[in-house]
């Protein structure tokens, strides 16, 4: 029998082997930081100090969409090593910061519905490469940190990519529109997994809003618009104040 591996099969077990590997590392080596880069562990006291105090606030020019904080360390060096390094610890402390957007996100009618996480999917052969899906582990995150405050939060992926996308590193924000236009939709038996629930979108980071802009067109046209947006990180500058973006 051959045992040649086709080139996902090669791609999964290579992202597989390195995830693996990864932590084995850190059990042998000291680690340092993912934020500071401090011999402190993935995580240390002051970069955790820095998401647990994140004051989350809407991202300019996108209504109804949160983020906990800007995009610049320790945040940044943060989200990197979770989603290319498959430091998985640090999906608690993200998740939590994400869980703090969401609430931003729907001001006063944080508390009121049950809640649907839905992270904006990532596309197959990244999740391959990876070997893990970070987007859909910090929405899970921060689903459980939000039932530990007494909202009734779940997460699940309702969404998935109709077409391939080019990559979008370098792309102005109109190219990034058309990139990803059409390129999302809903996951059959979608409203079903809703059952009442109301959806929230949610992803690590946000540049120009393409993604989200696409991820809530996908769930609109499904009949299930999101009742808002939220984020670990912008990478645009964010507005002052605490209250909900006006629509």
């Amino acid at each position: 029998m051959s045992t040649t591996l086709t080139p996902t099969l090669h791609q999964a077990v290579r992202g597989s082997f390195a995830h693996a590997l990864g932590g084995l590392l850190d059990v042998l080596l000291p680690a340092r930081c993912a934020g500071c880069d401090a011999v402190r562990g993935h995580l240390c006291p002051g970069c955790r100090q820095v998401l647990a105090t994140a004051r989350p606030g809407p991202a300019t020019a996108l209504p109804r969409v949160h983020a906990a904080a800007p995009y610049a360390d320790p945040v940044r060096g943060l989200l990197l090593a979770h989603k290319e390094r498959g430091a998985l610890r640090l999906a608690g402390p993200l998740g939590d910061a994400l869980a703090l957007a969401v609430r931003s996100s729907l001001g006063p009618d944080a508390g009121h519905a049950a809640l649907l996480l839905v992270p904006v999917p990532s596309a197959r052969a990244a999740v391959r490469a990876r070997g893990h899906d970070p987007t859909l582990r910090l929405a899970g995150s921060a689903a459980r940190a939000l039932r530990r405050t007494g909202l009734d939060a779940r997460a699940a992926p309702l969404l998935r990519h109709a077409r391939p996308v080019a990559d979008q590193t370098g792309l102005s924000a109109a190219e990034r529109r058309r990139n990803l236009h059409g390129a999302l939709t809903v996951l059959p038996g979608a409203p079903r997994r809703l059952a009442g629930r109301l959806p929230v979108l949610v992803d690590d980071l946000v540049t120009t809003g393409a993604s989200l802009a696409e991820a809530a067109r996908a769930l609109a046209a499904a009949g299930l618009p999101p009742g808002a947006a939220a984020t670990v990180a912008a990478a645009v500058p964010r507005r002052t104040g605490r209250g909900p973006a006006r629509p």
